[in-house]
């Protein structure tokens, strides 16, 4: 039972859709008419499709790829494949005798070595491959990939331009045939009669122009030790396209739902306008709402101020009346102790004490002299 590969974004698992389905499964088909009938070596074959689909042409073939688990998942895989088989091994060690084979397929690899290995990968390709052998290799573009696209892929260590690319390849494959690679989104017209020979146009809103072949995303490289190891001239133009169209339906429901997105943000926007005007509505209501207050909390506070005086007047009206009363009270028990003084001094013991009374007070005065 095969072991299922997660798909990172960087290596292609079968059942992906999208731009990276159509470059890698392109590059494997165009590879198929170079490697008919050959020793085929799948380099950094990573889950297997490419070898697959490369052993439908040639005689044999062998996927090396430096993962244990992907090797294991590859072998499960395709174990129906007589003609393929998986090994594990890194492409600067490859685990194949000297030239045992007749074509190396070695699509996106490069980029994932540093410099130094880079060179190494390549002496180990000539190491393997036997005379008259070619190879074909893919490697991103970087100032289209990355420096246009202020993009850095963290799967690259070095990646290379087209210069670059060339002098990597001098010292072991001087003769090379360049293909340019790049998505397209266009139209085709195709002959029913056949034919290999195409034009190119490229237009906008002011017109069209004769236009040859676009930037470079990707370099594919057809490369031998000799001019004469080369294959035969090819088509000048290779078209992909997916049988299902599937990446057209994605555009299509992505527009859609772009629509459709589009439909509820109005919708979002008008309730938005309606609940702004709500909440003016609600704010005016709460403006009037403290301006009321404002007034009532004055009348509030006079209200107080008012009570307060009364207050303040009826204490004082309360102190002047218990101090009225005091005095009331005060004069009446002078009045009683007056009206006891003379009723004392209207009765017979009065006037009976009275002379004595005289004595006493003139014997103090006589005395006092």
């Amino acid at each position: 039972m095969a072991i299922p590969l997660q798909f990172t974004g960087e290596r292609f698992v079968p059942g992906t859709e999208g731009e990276i389905a159509h470059e890698h499964w392109h590059r494997y088909f165009f590879a198929q008419r170079y490697v008919a009938g050959r020793r085929v070596l799948d380099v950094a074959c990573g889950e297997g499709y490419g070898s697959a689909l490369l052993s439908q042409a040639a005689t044999d073939v062998v996927g090396v790829d430096i993962d244990t688990a992907t090797v294991a998942h590859a072998s499960a895989t395709y174990a129906d494949c007589s003609a393929l088989r998986f090994v594990e091994g890194s492409a600067t060690a490859l685990p194949l005798p000297s030239a045992s084979v007749d074509a190396i397929v070695s699509f996106e690899t490069v980029e994932h070595l540093d410099e130094a290995d880079q060179s190494r990968m390549i002496a180990e390709f000539a190491r393997v491959l036997a005379p008259r052998g070619v190879v074909l290799l893919s490697s991103p573009n970087r100032p289209e990939y990355s420096d246009a696209r202020n993009y850095a892929n963290p799967f690259h260590l070095h990646e290379l331009d087209r210069d670059e690319l060339a002098r990597l390849l001098d010292s072991a494959f001087p003769a090379r045939r360049w293909f340019r690679q790049r998505r397209y989104f266009g139209s085709a017209l195709w002959a029913e009669q056949g034919g290999e020979a195409f034009e190119s146009w490229s237009a906008d809103d002011d017109g069209a122009t004769r236009f040859g072949a676009p930037v470079a995303m990707y370099f594919v490289v057809i490369a031998a030790r000799d001019e004469a190891d080369l294959p035969p001239a090819e088509p000048a133009l290779s078209l992909f396209c997916d049988r299902a169209d599937r990446e057209w339906r994605r555009i299509e429901e992505e527009a859609r739902e772009v629509l459709r997105l589009d439909a509820l943000l109005h919708e979002r926007d008008a309730a938005l306008d309606r609940q702004t005007w709500h909440i003016h509505h609600l704010e005016t209501l709460v403006a009037e709402r403290d301006a009321r207050l404002g007034e009532s909390e004055i009348k509030l506070a006079r209200a107080n101020e008012a009570l307060a005086s009364e207050a303040e007047q009826g204490r004082s009206a309360r102190e002047a009346a218990t101090a009225f009363e005091s005095e009331c009270k005060r004069l009446e028990r002078a009045i009683a102790a007056q009206e006891r003084i003379i009723a004392y001094r209207q009765s017979a013991r009065w006037w009976i004490r009275l002379p004595w009374i005289r004595v006493k007070l003139l014997w103090k005065r006589m005395s006092g002299k």
